[in-house]
C-alpha cells in the first residue's frame, strides 16, 4: 500500500503478511481522497476508522494534515501495526484494540467523518448495524459524514440515512449522511 497525497506522497508501507486485512485499494482510495478534499479540509476535520485494519485510511489523513484520527480494530497485531507505523512517521493517530459495534455502542465523541471497511463477507444485518448505531448515538458533527466501504455484490441503499454511493472496480463506498427529508429526495 502507499500514501497517495500529503506530507508522505508516494510512501509505501509493507503490513506484514499475517494481518487479516484487504486493504484499500490505491484506486478506490484516491477517487475517495479526491471526493473528500472538495468537501473538507483535512487540518480541521477528526476522523473515525473503524475495522482499520493496516491503518491505510489513518496514515492517508494524517499525511493531510488531519491530527485528531482514531483508529479502531479487534485484532491484536493490526492494533500493533497501526501504533508502531503512527509512531515511525510522527503521526497523531490513536489506536484503541476493540470490537467496533462494542466501541459504537459505547463512545460518547462525535466526529466529522466515520469510515468503516468491515469484511466484505459481513451479512446485511451486520452492515446495518454500523449506520444504526451511528445515527442512534450521534456520533456525527454537523455536516459530517459515514463511509462504508464493501462489495459491489452488497446493496446498502435501502438503509437509513443512505445519501449516495461510488463504485471503484470491486468496492463501493455507501455515504450515510444525516440529511432532513433523505427518503424524499432520493
Amino acid at each position: 500500500m502507499r500514501i497517495i497525497s500529503g506530507q508522505y506522497k508516494g510512501k509505501r508501507l509493507q503490513a506484514p503478511k499475517k494481518l487479516p486485512v484487504r486493504p484499500t485499494t490505491d484506486m478506490a482510495k484516491e477517487a475517495l481522497f479526491n471526493i473528500l478534499n472538495n468537501e473538507y479540509t483535512f487540518s480541521r476535520i477528526s476522523v473515525l476508522d473503524l475495522f482499520a485494519g493496516t491503518g491505510n485510511i489513518s496514515y492517508e489523513f494524517a499525511s493531510r494534515g488531519t491530527q485528531q484520527i482514531t483508529a479502531i480494530d479487534a485484532h491484536y497485531a493490526c492494533v500493533g501495526f497501526i501504533k508502531s507505523t503512527a509512531k515511525a512517521l510522527d503521526f497523531n493517530i490513536e489506536t484503541i484494540k476493540s470490537d467496533v459495534f462494542s466501541y459504537l455502542e459505547k463512545v460518547k465523541r462525535s466526529t466529522d467523518i466515520i469510515f468503516a471497511d468491515p469484511p466484505y463477507d459481513f451479512e446485511k444485518e451486520q452492515f446495518a448495524k454500523i449506520p444504526a448505531l451511528v445515527f442512534e448515538n450521534d456520533l456525527l458533527n454537523e455536516n459530517g459524514v459515514l463511509i462504508v466501504e464493501h462489495s459491489k455484490y452488497t446493496k446498502l441503499d435501502d438503509l437509513p440515512y443512505f445519501s449516495h454511493a461510488r463504485k471503484y472496480g470491486g468496492s463501493v463506498f455507501s455515504f450515510f449522511e444525516a440529511i432532513e427529508n433523505t427518503e424524499a429526495e432520493q
